[in-house]
């Protein structure tokens, strides 16, 4: 009796020492298999899902879902975009694999036919926010609206535009052209009648400034979208993604943008005009990196993708994206050698240091600051101011300065613009170089 309780003495506690033991580490697995001790990058990094099928947006999830933290879902166009059960599923099981959400469900326009199926012709969004946000909870971070709205201001056809506005007021629409056309198309056509009005005056000289041409983007291409202004009435985080004029994005009113990176544009260059445009007007910024040609294999090589990667990171950027378009294979345009470097950024950037562009003082190293309004493209000497004009006087040092500091600084500095609303001594720089200095 004596041994068995001697036996038991000890025998006991090393059970409960087992057991506890065991018990510990099946609470480690679960909470290893949840995440919750899975290192990640201080910033979203992801894919943009451009597919057809349910089928293929979870197979693109179970590839990307150990490596990455965010999936967009670009239903833009695409079938999905018309079944609101479809949109869910996918998001279901993008945040079911511990991935945040951002959701493209195209553009809208109203009035007598101008109907598009946008959110499944909802009386008011603010339903389907407060079910999105009940379901997935802070995994769902917002609509992406609209694509390239500067990009398409500089690139537009204004001049056919214009020959048509020629006509028109040879031949004036009926008076009751509001009840056929929303208002805030009328609106737009009239502003636009006096940017046309602008540059025939002007008779190829310059104008003395471009504020007519900044008021109509701000508010008839953005702020007064009938799309947009729905969104931000129902309090939806707004994203886009262009590769031009990112300070008046801002200034129309969307949350985040995100600078493509791609066709052999400075990389420097368009970081640096949407980080300033972000850290001036406190938003939020990111990249998308898309094709480097319109023709296969359309992305760059990997290594290079990864480096465009790396230093947007150690910019600061807050989200980084792959544009994952056409539907090549299974999952995409991507290549294996395009996910396996997604994932070395991945498992990289948790050692790297997020710089953020700051000097040793914690100050942003330099800014160079652009004239008021000025919406030039800067992507060549000849390119256009608003897509209505083309470049002059401060056309050439503004691109020479801006060439020497980005060789300089590279993406340790930002490219902002004179506005009363957002001082530039607020942005605390180090060193400030207005567009007519001399360097």
């Amino acid at each position: 009796m004596r041994d068995f309780k001697q036996v038991r003495k000890y025998l006991i506690p090393c059970l409960l020492v087992l057991i506890l033991v065991a018990s510990a580490s099946t609470v480690f697995v679960i909470f290893s298999l949840m995440g919750a001790d899975t290192p990640s990058p201080a910033t979203n990094v992801g894919v943009a899902f451009c597919g057809n099928t349910t089928e293929e947006a979870k197979l693109l999830i179970d590839r990307v879902k150990t490596y990455t933290n965010l999936f967009i879902l670009n239903a833009a166009g695409n079938p999905i975009n018309r079944n609101q059960t479809t949109i869910e599923e996918i998001c279901d099981y993008a945040v079911s694999n511990n991935l945040k959400v951002i959701i493209n469900l195209g553009y809208n326009s109203t009035g007598r036919n101008f109907s598009r199926n946008w959110f499944w012709n909802l009386s008011s969004l603010d339903g389907i926010k407060q079910r999105w946000i009940e379901r997935w909870g802070s995994k769902f971070l917002g609509i992406y609206y609209s694509d390239e709205p500067g990009g398409i201001q500089l690139d537009g056809d204004w001049q056919n535009y214009f020959t048509w506005l020629g006509a028109l007021s040879q031949n004036p629409p009926p008076a009751n052209l509001s009840a056929t056309i929303p208002s805030t198309y009328v609106d737009a056509i009239h502003n636009l009648a006096g940017i046309y009005e602008k540059i025939q005056e002007a008779n190829g000289s310059a104008p003395a400034d471009y504020d007519a041409e900044a008021d109509f983007f701000v508010n008839d291409v953005i702020r007064n979208d009938p799309g947009f202004s729905s969104l931000r009435k129902s309090g939806f985080t707004t994203f886009t993604s262009d590769y031009g004029l990112y300070w008046f994005d801002y200034l129309g009113g969307y949350d985040v943008l995100l600078a493509q990176l791609g066709w052999n544009c400075s990389l420097a260059q368009q970081i640096d005009l949407v980080k300033g445009a972000a850290r001036m007007q406190k938003r939020d910024w990111g990249v998308i990196i898309t094709w480097k040609s319109d023709s296969y294999p359309y992305l760059d090589t990997a290594d290079h993708i990864y480096n465009q990667m790396v230093t947007s990171y150690q910019a600061g950027a807050d989200y980084i994206v792959l544009f994952n378009y056409p539907i090549i294979d299974d999952y995409g345009l991507m290549s294996d050698e395009h996910f396996f470097a997604l994932e070395r950024f991945w498992n990289n950037a948790i050692k790297m240091n997020k710089a953020n562009a700051l000097n040793d003082t914690g100050r942003v190293e330099a800014a160079m600051v652009l004239p008021r309004n000025y919406g030039w493209g800067m992507r060549r000497p000849d390119d256009v101011i608003w897509g209505f004009w083309g470049p002059d006087g401060k056309s050439i040092p503004i691109g020479t300065l801006m060439g020497k500091l980005l060789a300089r600084y590279g993406v340790s500095m930002d490219i902002i613009y004179e506005d009363p609303a957002y001082p530039v001594a607020e942005g605390d720089y180090a060193r400030i170089y207005y567009w007519n200095s001399t360097v």
